[in-house]
């Protein structure tokens, strides 16, 4: 899950997208406005984390101005702002929930999550190909009706290629969603975690595979192109 942090502390965002990486969010900082917008406007996020206090505008502003653009991603606003009427006009100005700082991680986590099983509910709550079940929602997953331990990036990967079943994931696509910003664009990372999703899997030469490598272009999840 790819997270936008709009946040110009920079000393909290690091702090904060080390603590969200190990939810499994990758996550991208942008230091004020003008850094938001252009971000937001480039790649696709799952959901925004949005501070109210920037250094070239108002928060709220940037708030109206991506739910103009974009009707149905998640915004959580995380602000020191504690006044029940900023509360208000937060909600009012676009935002899907509003969190109040400091927060406990593991509770902007869990929120972050709700948001999201809201903003997908017409993908169904599991993900399903032959007897390998994913539920995004828990981030737990099952193969032939046994649990399937995953790490956070490898249920992210995962997730990530069921959703895209039936098409080629290029390793730079997966790189974007999967980790953001945060990773060296020649890096094997990917490649590392994929071979370890397969031996998880089971996949071999001699059965059934649920991630195919496709030479040159990426890996390719559940039934072959056509």
């Amino acid at each position: 899950m790819r997270a936008l942090l709009v946040e110009d502390s920079a000393h909290f965002a690091r702090a904060l997208r080390l603590g969200l990486r190990n939810h499994g969010f990758a996550v991208d900082i942008a230091a004020n406005r003008e850094e938001a917008m252009f971000k937001f406007a480039v790649h696709d996020y799952d959901v925004v984390i949005l501070d109210l206090r920037l250094p070239d505008g108002h928060g709220l502003d940037l708030c109206r101005w991506m739910r103009e653009r974009d009707a149905h991603i998640p915004i959580l606003i995380l602000t020191a702002l504690d006044r029940p009427e900023d509360i208000v006009t937060g909600l009012n100005a676009g935002a899907d929930d509003y969190v109040v700082k400091p927060v406990d991680l593991n509770v902007l986590a869990a929120r972050l999550q709700a948001l999201l099983r809201r903003a997908r509910p017409v993908q169904g709550p599991v993900l399903q190909w032959r007897d390998l079940r994913l539920d995004p929602g828990s981030r737990r997953a099952w193969l032939r009706h046994r649990p399937l331990e995953l790490r956070p990036r490898e249920f992210d990967i995962l997730e990530y290629l069921m959703r895209h079943a039936g098409r080629v994931v290029t390793p730079e696509e997966l790189m974007e969603h999967v980790w953001g910003e945060d990773i060296d664009a020649f890096s094997n990372v990917v490649r590392v975690y994929i071979h370890n999703l397969r031996r998880k899997l089971g996949d071999s030469p001699q059965s059934p595979q649920y991630i195919v490598t496709v030479k040159g272009r990426g890996y390719l999840f559940g039934p072959q192109e056509q």
